[in-house]
C-alpha cells in the first residue's frame, strides 16, 4: 500500500466550504437544460482557467476539459462531472431556487459538477501529483439518447486528451450522507423506450361491432407485457418492463382511431436486451394482428449497460476506505435499475462509476423536492484529489 500522509484528507478540503456551496447555490438557481449549458460552461470555464487549467471548450455542444499537469509523470487519469438540469418545476422553497420555471436541478448535477472543482481548486494549489489529469464537464447527460458523452467521445474526447482510466459519481437519495457504493462489473441498466401506435376503427361507443376498439386492444396489450420479464428471462438476469403512459380517446362516447403505448425497458446483459426486444416486438404484433388492427412500432436504442472494470473499481473503492473508513464504504452495492451515459465512456476505457450517499431521508432523484446535499461538497472534493493523486503518485 502506498505511503498516504501525502494525499489529501477530509480535513485539507474543508476550508473551501463555504466557497463551494456558493457556487453550487448559484448553479442551482440557474439550471439549464441539454446543449444549453450555457452560463453554467461560462463559470466552470472561468473558475478553472483562473486556478492554472489548460480549458478547451465547444466539446459536444457546451462541453469542456479542463488539463493540469504537475511533475514528470507520463500517466493521465480523467474525472468527470454532468452539468444539465431537468424540465421540471421546482417546489423546495429553497432560498436559492431555480429561477428558471420549468426547469431545475432535480438530480444533483449541480453538486456534482462543484465536487469536481472543488477538487481542481486543491489539486491547482497543491499539485501533489505527477501526470496529468484531465476534468471532464459533460453537457446533456439527462437527454436519454445522442448525449453529452456520445457527442464529446465523437469530437475525439480520448484521442485529444489520452488517459489510463475515467472515474464519475452520482449521489445516491436512501443512502447516508458521504457513504461511498460500489460495483464491479454491471452496476446500472441499458435504457431503451418503445412506442407503441395501435391503429383500430373509431366509431360510435352505442356500436361498438362496427368498429376496431384500439383501447381495448391496448388494454390487453398491457396485461400481456407483463409476462415478457417474468416468462421470457432467465430469473437470476435482472430486467424491467414498464409501460409508463397509456393514451387514447378524448370523449365518453367516442371509440378512438388510436391508442398509443409509451414503455421503459431496461436491462443487464446485452443477449437479455435483444430477448427483451424480440419479445416485445413479437408479442405487440401478434396481438393487435389477433385483434383485426394493425401496429406501428417505434424500438429506440439507450444508453447501454454501465460496467464497471475490476482494477478500477477496486483502486477507487480503497481510496474512499482510506478517506472515510470502513463504516463508510460499501462493496457490492446495486446493481441500479436507472440508467447512464457514462456508459459510453467504459466501452472506450477502463474505469469505475460509484454512488455516494445524499442523504438516508432526502427526496428520490427527478422529485421537484430533492435537493443536493451540500454536505457532500467537500467530502466529494476530497475523494476526487485523493483518487488522483494516488493514481498519479510518483513511482520513484
Amino acid at each position: 500500500m502506498p505511503n498516504t500522509q501525502h494525499f489529501c484528507t477530509l480535513d485539507d478540503t474543508s476550508d473551501l466550504n463555504d466557497e463551494l456551496r456558493g457556487i453550487r447555490h448559484r448553479l442551482h438557481q440557474h439550471p439549464e437544460l441539454a446543449y444549453q449549458e450555457f452560463q453554467t460552461s461560462d463559470l466552470v470555464a472561468e473558475a478553472l482557467a483562473s486556478w492554472g487549467y489548460e480549458v478547451t471548450r465547444g466539446l459536444g455542444g457546451t462541453g469542456m476539459v479542463a488539463s493540469l499537469k504537475s511533475g514528470t509523470g507520463s500517466r493521465a487519469v480523467a474525472v468527470r462531472a454532468d452539468m444539465d438540469a431537468l424540465p421540471i418545476t421546482e417546489a423546495t422553497g429553497l432560498p436559492y431556487s431555480s429561477v428558471h420555471p420549468g426547469k431545475m436541478h432535480a438530480c444533483g448535477h449541480d453538486g456534482h459538477t462543484v465536487m469536481v472543482l472543488g477538487a481542481a481548486r486543491h489539486l491547482a494549489r497543491t499539485r501533489r501529483f505527477d501526470g496529468t489529469v484531465h476534468l471532464v464537464f459533460q453537457p446533456a447527460e439527462e437527454i436519454g439518447s445522442d448525449s453529452g458523452a456520445q457527442r464529446m467521445i465523437a469530437d475525439g474526447l480520448f484521442e485529444r486528451f489520452p488517459c489510463e482510466a475515467i472515474f464519475g459519481l452520482h449521489n445516491h437519495p436512501g443512502a447516508p450522507a458521504g457513504t461511498f457504493m460500489f460495483r464491479s462489473g454491471p452496476f446500472m441498466a441499458a435504457c431503451d423506450t418503445v412506442d407503441i401506435t395501435i391503429h383500430g376503427r373509431g366509431g360510435h361507443a352505442a356500436r361498438p361491432h362496427l368498429a376496431t376498439d384500439p383501447l381495448v386492444i391496448g388494454a390487453g396489450l398491457v396485461t400481456a407485457l407483463q409476462t415478457v420479464v417474468s416468462r421470457n428471462i432467465d430469473p437470476m438476469q435482472p430486467a424491467v418492463v414498464t409501460i409508463g403512459a397509456f393514451n387514447a380517446g378524448h370523449a365518453p362516447n367516442v371509440i378512438p382511431e388510436t391508442a398509443r403505448l409509451q414503455l421503459s425497458v431496461r436491462s443487464f446483459d446485452p443477449e437479455v436486451r435483444k430477448l427483451l426486444e424480440t419479445r416485445i416486438r413479437a408479442l405487440a404484433n401478434a396481438h393487435v394482428q389477433a385483434h383485426g388492427a394493425s401496429v406501428d412500432i417505434d424500438y429506440v436504442p439507450g444508453y447501454p449497460v454501465l460496467v464497471n472494470s475490476a482494477q478500477e473499481t477496486e483502486f477507487a473503492l480503497q481510496v474512499a476506505r482510506e478517506l472515510v473508513g470502513d463504516e463508510r464504504v460499501v462493496d457490492g452495492f446495486g446493481p441500479i435499475a436507472g440508467s447512464e451515459d457514462f456508459a459510453y465512456y467504459l466501452q472506450k476505457k477502463p474505469g469505475c462509476f460509484l454512488r455516494v450517499g445524499n442523504g438516508k431521508d432526502t427526496p428520490m432523484l427527478h422529485n421537484a423536492k430533492y435537493d443536493f446535499n451540500d454536505d457532500n461538497l467537500t467530502v466529494g472534493a476530497a475523494f476526487w484529489t485523493r483518487l488522483v493523486e494516488r493514481f498519479l503518485a510518483s513511482k520513484v
